[in-house]
């Protein structure tokens, strides 16, 4: 069975969960989006911050932090954004570091896009 985490992140139109927990493994996927639900302004820095940004506070509420992290796949429609992305990725996550993959894609479903994370991670408990 699977519990929705409860967070205050812009609510989406789709029908999804930012996150859910399983068998005390947290499933989630971040995008670039603040508090108004409008991809955020400023380049791949801000759109890669802001992703982490509600990366740690889905997290937060779901009882862990950013070192309960088992694996984040890492999507960008740019190769050069990269180097930009892995430096501000390391300003959010320590050693040891989940595992990673970092995948080249030709766009999003919001076009302003630059960059989305999935990550997985393991709780304690089934936050709901």
């Amino acid at each position: 069975m699977i519990h929705p985490v409860r967070t205050d992140l812009f609510a989406s139109q789709a029908p999804l969960e930012w996150a859910v927990v399983g068998n005390g493994i947290l499933f989630t996927a971040q995008i670039p989006i603040g508090a108004d639900g409008q991809v955020v302004e400023g380049g791949i820095e801000a759109q890669t911050r802001q992703t982490l940004d509600n990366l740690a506070h889905t997290l937060e509420k779901a009882g862990a932090g950013m070192a309960a992290l088992t694996q984040v796949l890492i999507y960008v429609t740019a190769r050069e954004d990269l180097a930009t992305v892995n430096r501000v990725y390391a300003e959010y996550v320590r050693e040891p570091y989940p595992n990673r993959a970092a995948i080249i894609v030709s766009g999003f479903a919001r076009e302003a896009m630059r960059v989305e994370m999935v990550a997985y991670a393991a709780v304690t408990s089934d936050a709901a």
